[in-house]
C-alpha cells in the first residue's frame, strides 16, 4: 500500500481503475447487449473527468511537476471519485427501491412493440431502460453497486496520494 500511495502511482492507479471500469461498462453494453439506463450514463460522467486528470497528475508527479499542484489535483481527483460513489449509491438505492429514481427512467411504449407500419412506429415514444431494475448482479450487487465500490477504492487511494504529495 505504501508504494500505491505515492502521488504518481495513486493518480495512475485511479485513472487505470476508472478506465478499466469504463471499458467494462462498454463491454456489458456493446458486447453483452445490456442497454444502459439514464442513471448508468450519468455514472460515467465522472470517469470522463477522472481518467485524463489522473493521467496528467501522474505525469506531473512522475516528472517533477509542482508538488502543490499535484496535491490539490489529487484532492480534486478524489472529490470527482466521491461524486461517482454518490451516483453509484443513488442508483443502487433506486434499484433496491429505497428511493424514487428520476422520471426519465421509464416512460412510453416498450421498444419491442409490434410494428405494423414503420412511420407509425417512429411516431411512438420509445420506452427508456428502467433505472429501478438491475440488469445484472453478482453476489447480489448490481453494476451500480460495483461502480460505487470501485470509485470508493480509487478515491481512497487518490486521497492517500494527495496526503503524501
Amino acid at each position: 500500500m505504501n508504494t500505491l500511495t505515492k502521488p504518481a502511482n495513486a493518480a495512475f492507479f485511479a485513472a487505470l481503475v476508472m478506465f478499466a471500469a469504463l471499458c467494462g461498462a462498454w463491454y456489458f453494453q456493446y458486447q453483452l447487449g445490456y442497454a444502459p439506463c439514464p442513471l448508468c450514463y450519468q455514472q460515467r460522467i465522472p470517469y470522463y473527468f477522472a481518467i485524463p486528470l489522473g493521467l496528467v497528475l501522474a505525469a506531473l508527479a512522475l516528472y517533477g511537476g509542482n508538488r502543490t499542484l499535484v496535491r490539490y489535483g489529487l484532492y480534486l481527483l478524489a472529490l470527482i471519485l466521491v461524486v461517482s460513489v454518490g451516483l453509484g449509491v443513488f442508483h443502487a438505492g433506486v434499484e433496491w427501491k429505497l428511493w424514487q429514481g428520476p422520471t426519465t427512467c421509464s416512460s412510453g411504449a416498450p421498444v419491442n412493440a409490434p410494428v405494423g407500419n414503420i412511420l407509425d412506429a417512429l411516431k411512438k415514444p420509445i420506452r427508456a431502460v428502467p433505472c429501478d431494475e438491475a440488469a445484472w448482479r453478482l453476489f447480489g450487487i448490481s453494476l451500480a453497486g460495483y461502480n460505487a465500490l470501485i470509485s470508493a477504492a480509487a478515491a481512497f487511494v487518490a486521497f492517500l496520494g494527495a496526503r503524501r504529495a
